[in-house]
C-alpha cells in the first residue's frame, strides 16, 4: 500500500515538473549543427514549437541583428513551405573575400503552402550563415511567429545574464572561438612530416617484405634443385647395386 502510494505521489511529482518546465522550452530557439566559430560559416536550425492546442503556426519570421550584419544567408528548402529573403543596404559597408559588400540579409520568412506546423508538433528551418563576427559572442535573432488563427506572438524579448528568462525570449546564438587556419601552421607541418614518415616506414617494410619473399623463394628453389639431384643419385645407387648383386 505504501509502495503504491510512493509511485503515485511521484507521477504527480513528475508532471508538475513536466507541466512547469514546459513553457520554458516552448519557445522558438536557434542551435548550429556542429558549431559556430567567430569569423567562419555555419549552418543553424531556427526550431520552432507550437504551443496552441486549436492553431497550426503557419509562418515564421526571423529578423537579424543589425550591428552584426551577415553577408551570406541561404536558406534550406522545408517541405510545405515558402521561403522569403530580404536584404538591406548597409549603412558602413562589409568587406567579405575581398570584395566590399554594400548590403545585407536582415529579414528571412517561412509561408506555409499548406497546413503548417499542426499542434503538437515542430519544424525545424535550417540556414547556412556567415561570415560570422569576430567581436561577439553571441547573436540574438528576434523570431515572429504567425498561427492560423491570425494569433502572433513576438519572440523578441533579450535574455539578460544573471536575470530569469523573460516570457518571450528571442533565439540566441552563442558563438565559439574562432578555428585557426590549418593551412600552412605548424601543426599542418608536422602532421605533413609525420604523414610522410609513416608513408616511408610502409615503404621500407613493403620493400622489407618483398626481400623477404625473394629470399624464401630462393631458398626453396635451391632446396628443391638439392632435393632433385640427391634424389637422382639414390635411383642410380640404387641401379648399381641391383647390377652388382646380379653378377655376383
Amino acid at each position: 500500500m505504501k509502495a503504491s502510494r510512493i509511485a503515485a505521489t511521484g507521477v504527480v511529482a513528475a508532471s508538475a515538473v513536466l507541466v512547469l518546465s514546459g513553457p520554458a522550452f516552448a519557445h522558438v530557439s536557434v542551435q548550429p549543427e556542429g558549431t559556430a566559430a567567430k569569423g567562419g560559416y555555419a549552418t543553424v536550425n531556427f526550431k520552432v514549437p507550437n504551443e496552441r492546442d486549436n492553431a497550426s503556426t503557419t509562418k515564421l519570421e526571423i529578423n537579424f541583428p543589425t550591428d552584426h550584419p551577415l553577408a551570406s544567408v541561404m536558406p534550406q528548402a522545408v517541405d510545405g513551405w515558402t521561403v522569403k529573403v530580404t536584404k538591406s543596404k548597409l549603412d558602413k559597408p562589409l568587406e567579405l573575400h575581398g570584395e566590399k559588400i554594400n548590403e545585407a540579409v536582415t529579414k528571412v520568412t517561412w509561408t506555409a503552402d499548406g497546413k503548417g506546423i499542426q499542434p503538437g508538433y515542430f519544424e525545424k528551418f535550417p540556414l547556412s550563415i556567415g561570415a560570422l563576427p569576430e567581436d561577439t559572442d553571441e547573436l540574438v535573432f528576434k523570431a515572429i511567429q504567425t498561427y492560423s488563427n491570425k494569433e502572433v506572438v513576438r519572440w523578441i524579448e533579450i535574455p539578460k545574464e544573471g536575470e530569469e528568462e523573460p516570457e518571450a525570449p528571442a533565439p540566441v546564438l552563442a558563438l565559439s572561438a574562432a578555428e585557426d587556419d590549418h593551412h600552412g601552421s605548424a601543426d599542418s607541418a608536422s602532421d605533413d612530416s609525420e604523414e610522410a614518415d609513416d608513408a616511408q616506414a610502409a615503404a621500407n617494410s613493403s620493400n622489407t617484405e618483398a626481400a623477404s619473399s625473394d629470399s624464401s623463394d630462393t631458398t626453396a628453389r635451391v632446396l628443391g634443385i638439392v632435393g632433385i639431384v640427391v634424389g637422382v643419385a639414390g635411383v642410380a645407387y640404387g641401379v648399381l647395386a641391383g647390377r652388382r648383386r646380379t653378377n655376383a
